[in-house]
């Protein structure tokens, strides 16, 4: 690997593989590192195919380097500017209310009753709201 790729650093590099979970890209002629599917760029990525081809001249900063293993994680869109989200999916979503339970102390109102039994009751509880 080589000594000058460390944590941080931005570099240019070219797209040398695509597999579905990212892109192998080749930063000089003996070092090469992956940008996996979530860092290719802002927001969700069905297909990695859409945003990126072999050969591609991509510019990526280097989220980790591991030497033991020979393994150099990168990311596009953190060389990329996060797009602006619109005010309505900022806002905090409104609570949800727990839906409104109406009590009945009646000894019968528990258990297993027919609908035969229990459609006057509730014929009486309809009519008073």
């Amino acid at each position: 690997m080589s000594e000058k790729i460390e944590v941080g650093s931005v570099i240019k590099g070219k797209i040398t593989g695509i597999q579905p979970y990212g892109a192998f890209v080749a930063l000089d002629e003996n070092t090469q590192g992956l940008v996996h599917i979530s860092e290719v760029t802002h927001g969700f990525v069905k297909d990695i195919n859409e945003h990126v081809k072999v050969g591609d001249e991509v510019e990526v900063k280097v989220l980790s380097v591991d030497e033991g293993a020979g393994k150099i994680g990168l990311s596009i869109r953190a060389t990329q500017e996060a797009p602006e989200q619109p005010v309505q999916q900022r806002a905090a979503k409104p609570k949800k209310r727990p839906a409104q339970t109406q009590q009945t102390n009646n000894s019968d109102s528990q258990g297993f009753n027919t609908l035969k039994d229990k459609l006057e009751e509730w014929i009486e509880q309809s009519s008073f709201k």
